[in-house]
């Protein structure tokens, strides 16, 4: 995609969320690897902007051992406060504690249900909700499959999953299509299944 004339959706206008916006926000995800960076990384960005998140992606892929929930979930608190004292991301305590705990449920999930995605993916019944919004003010913070995810998420244990984060969550995995159709990833994305 050109940078200069495309009519992206509004959130996107900064030249750091193009490749993001143009190549990965809304694109159904069903790698559980991805799925879980990105339950990571929407957690980290709570409370912050998304474009100080994406700055730091390339950090925490390295710094979260390429976001391996494996070798996440064994981390111990010598581990933990290593990636503490790394500068190239949010150190925020509970946030990188809370990684850890995701890292554990995600695999549990995993081993209850198969994948994450056939679990993540249920509470929109396997399929892409495609919107159709014209303005950014008509795109909900949440949804009630947002509120039942969290509810869910948050009642195996997992931790930053309110029901924004979600949300959020749920758009960038392409659970939820909500490029503005104005914006030419609204047609792209929901040709995708």
């Amino acid at each position: 995609m050109a940078s200069s004339s495309v009519r992206r959706c509004p959130w996107a206008e900064a030249e750091l969320n193009h490749e993001y916006h143009d190549t990965e926000w809304g694109v159904p995800s069903h790698d559980d690897g991805h799925l879980f960076e990105m339950l990571i990384l929407e957690g980290a960005q709570a409370g912050l902007s998304w474009s100080t998140i994406l700055k730091k992606r390339a950090n925490y892929r390295r710094v979260f051992e390429g976001f391996d929930p494996r070798k996440v979930a064994r981390w111990d608190g010598r581990r933990e406060a290593r990636a503490l004292a790394d500068e190239g991301i949010v150190r925020n305590r509970l946030k990188v504690a809370s990684a850890v705990l995701n890292a554990r449920a995600f695999l549990r999930v995993q081993e209850e249900f198969g994948s994450f995605d056939r679990y993540a993916w249920g509470f929109v019944d396997g399929r892409p909700r495609r919107n159709r919004w014209t303005r950014s003010d008509e795109v909900p913070a949440r949804t009630a499959e947002s509120d039942a995810l969290s509810r869910d998420l948050l009642g195996r244990g997992f931790k930053f999953v309110g029901s924004t984060i979600c949300y959020a969550y749920m758009q960038a995995t392409g659970m939820v299509n909500d490029h503005l159709v104005t914006c030419p990833r609204h047609a792209a994305c929901s040709r995708l299944a």
